[in-house]
């Protein structure tokens, strides 16, 4: 069942999403998280794939309508900025959750959130702004210069899966080390070959078929156990 495009409420605003639906029709929730380009197809990608997992998975447009192709650097970092000036953050975060949590096809009490580089970030945001909906996160190489407030999140599980490359190795630790001390139970998987965004497919100078095939492994798993 191919997914659709949604708007959905945000403190006051809408917002956009994109909503993945399994074959059954209903299923555990999960809301998937954008890379700094935006909601690009390989988000919704992501999403589908959720959805053939057996969950219903909601991609939500943190840009509202902008976005930049993969492989335009330039473009993303100005649209990030824009992003975290508008402040639009925690509205659209909370938005998604609550929208998720009630859709009519979720049967989870709870839902998941992942998150990918930028939207690592966004994924613990999530997390932090709607503990009461929010049974597990998942942090895709993603906190950069900016650490939500975690004590929200105490006994919500987060898995981090990082690359032993990248250039946020040390907010990795510093994340790490920020939930244990906020009683956030917390595992990582780190891939030591790998650099920032290995598991996207259409990043062909990151991508690591290996290490994604395994950190899917891992990931899969984890969502299916903590969200019910």
């Amino acid at each position: 069942m191919p997914g659709q495009m949604v708007k959905f409420p945000a403190n006051g605003a809408t917002a956009d999403g994109y909503v993945a639906t399994p074959a059954a029709g209903k299923g555990p929730g999960v809301i998937v998280i954008q890379e700094w380009w935006g909601l690009t197809d390989q988000v919704k990608g992501v999403a589908d794939m959720f959805a053939r997992e057996g969950f219903v998975a909601l991609a939500p447009d943190f840009y509202h309508g902008k976005g930049a192709k993969i492989g335009e650097p330039d473009k993303a970092q100005k649209l990030m900025m824009e992003f975290f000036q508008a402040n639009t953050a925690t509205k659209d975060a909370k938005g998604a959750a609550e929208y998720l949590a009630k859709h009519p096809a979720v049967t989870s009490t709870k839902v998941g959130v992942i998150g990918f580089c930028m939207g690592g970030f966004l994924a613990l945001l999530v997390g932090s702004v709607a503990p009461d909906k929010v049974g597990a996160v998942v942090d895709c190489y993603g906190v950069g210069q900016r650490m939500p407030d975690l004590k929200p999140l105490r006994g919500i599980p987060v898995l981090g899966i990082f690359g032993g490359k990248d250039h946020s190795a040390a907010e990795f630790a510093a994340l790490e080390r920020v939930a244990k001390e906020n009683g956030v139970p917390f595992t990582k998987y780190t891939y030591p070959e790998a650099d920032h965004a290995f598991l996207n497919e259409q990043r062909k100078d990151a991508y690591r078929p290996d290490d994604a095939k395994d950190a899917w492994t891992k990931i899969l798993p984890f969502l299916k156990a903590n969200v019910r």
